[in-house]
């Protein structure tokens, strides 16, 4: 995969990335694929690591919809630190739930659950897929995509006059997707899904589980008056992940300076719902994997927690930029823009970890960079959201600083990004792999 060296090469990735990713699952499959491509070596938790995952070379490994990557540099030993680049796989959607297939007055319909926040009118009238993964019943796994089969019809005007007053959306009535025409009783859309596994013949009867969720097929577009601007879904938060995988993929294919720490990509899922699970933030896959590394290297328990103590996290998750119809939303001295550089995003309250020392750190690395940067602050009145960053620092005790791409229309089906600001993002990133914290 070549490394995109301009902005609008970047941005034609990162569409490619999103397109290829319409689950958490699909982005750590089509990531390991970039990876396997690039000469990483892919480790299965189950076995042992081989001795040169400790040495110096290039590794990932899964956790159903999470990865981690890593470069170990040669010379690195017991003590080195790990530069981690945080970032997470999943985005605002709908959940298939159990008995997927309902429907009544003669229309199929698929019962889904709200996963996270998403903005409910946003997912209105639009061409959307399934897309998951599916687990049978001895075990083995398939990823399922469908391509264009649902849609939220919205209410006609003239059955409701007052919409434009007010559109109220109960979660439970109103967002129940049409995907044909029919009697529910004799159709099956897990069949469904299971025609639409590309790689094996899959019996819907020996389907034990599955975890699908429903995107926006609309493709990925640059618009605007100059091109600047980059609209597309699951920017939240594949563009970190994207930035990070890209600066990986290139931080492994050039010389790395002496005394350079462990490069780390981890790519968490679940933290549109809160990072509780085995493969989130919340979870033990980081620490487990560092552990393995420092294992490798023949850190002793002490040695170990010199290395963490050596390390830094960029939490890098996407930001608000100021929206210009409803600038009082926003705090008045600190209103980011599109492409005006990565934000630093900033909380008293530790909604985000960032603390002078990460913002010293940050603004050294953009300055090392060539690129500008943006800081972020929430008004008073407009409690912000989190991120993967105080959870880092908190169950690992390493260094933590909260950064992240601005957007408009987050958790929108089709969020806005500017053309400029992912790229900015991948060369921070790689100039933060690089540099001992």
């Amino acid at each position: 995969m070549p490394t995109p060296s301009t902005a609008a090469e970047h941005i034609q990735d990162l569409g490619a990335y999103v397109s290829a990713s319409p689950s958490s699952f699909h982005a750590v499959h089509e990531a390991a694929r970039r990876l396997d491509t690039a000469g990483f070596t892919g480790l299965d938790e189950l076995q042992p690591w081989p001795e040169p995952a400790a040495a110096a070379g290039k590794f990932y490994v899964i956790r159903d919809g999470a990865l981690i990557a890593w470069v170990v540099p040669a010379g690195a030993g017991p003590t080195t630190g790990f530069n981690i680049l945080g970032a997470h796989t999943d985005s605002p959607s709908f959940k298939l739930k159990p008995k997927p297939t309902t429907g009544k007055f003669g229309w199929l319909q698929a019962g889904v659950e709200v996963y996270g926040g998403p903005l409910l009118n946003s997912w209105l009238d639009r061409e959307l897929q399934l897309a998951g993964r599916l687990v049978m019943r001895d075990g083995t796994q398939h990823l399922t995509a469908t391509g264009p089969l649902l849609r939220f019809p919205q209410l006609a005007i003239h059955l409701d006059r007052a919409v434009n007053e007010g559109l109220a959306l109960d979660k439970q009535q109103h967002m129940n997707p049409v995907f044909g025409l029919g009697d529910p009783a004799g159709e099956d859309l897990l069949g469904l899904l299971a025609d639409r596994v590309a790689d094996a013949e899959v019996d819907p009867a020996q389907i034990g589980g599955y975890d699908v969720v429903i995107a926006d097929t609309q493709a990925p577009a640059v618009f605007g008056a100059r091109g600047e601007f980059f609209a597309s879904g699951r920017l939240d938060n594949l563009s970190a992940t994207h930035a990070g995988l890209t600066a990986l993929v290139a931080h492994a294919g050039t010389p790395v300076p002496d005394g350079a720490p462990i490069a780390v990509l981890a790519a968490f899922d679940h933290e549109e719902v809160g990072s509780a699970s085995r493969s989130g933030a919340c979870g033990p896959i980081l620490e487990d994997v560092l552990v393995r590394i420092s294992d490798g290297l023949g850190a002793s328990a002490s040695q170990r927690r010199q290395a963490f103590a050596a390390s830094f996290c960029v939490s890098a998750d996407a930001g608000h930029a100021v929206h210009p119809n409803y600038p009082e939303r926003h705090d008045p001295a600190n209103r980011p823009v599109l492409n005006g550089g990565p934000l630093l995003k900033i909380n008293a309250n530790q909604r985000y970890a960032t603390d002078a020392a990460g913002a010293a750190l940050w603004a050294r690395l953009c300055t090392d960079a060539g690129i500008p940067y943006q800081e972020f602050v929430s008004n008073n009145v407009m409690p912000c959201g989190s991120t993967i960053g105080p959870l880092t620092a908190t169950r690992l005790g390493i260094r933590t600083v909260d950064v992240g791409v601005a957007l408009l229309s987050m958790h929108s089906a089709r969020e806005l990004c500017g053309v400029e600001d992912p790229h900015r993002l991948t060369a921070v990133t790689r100039t933060f792999f690089r540099t001992a914290a």
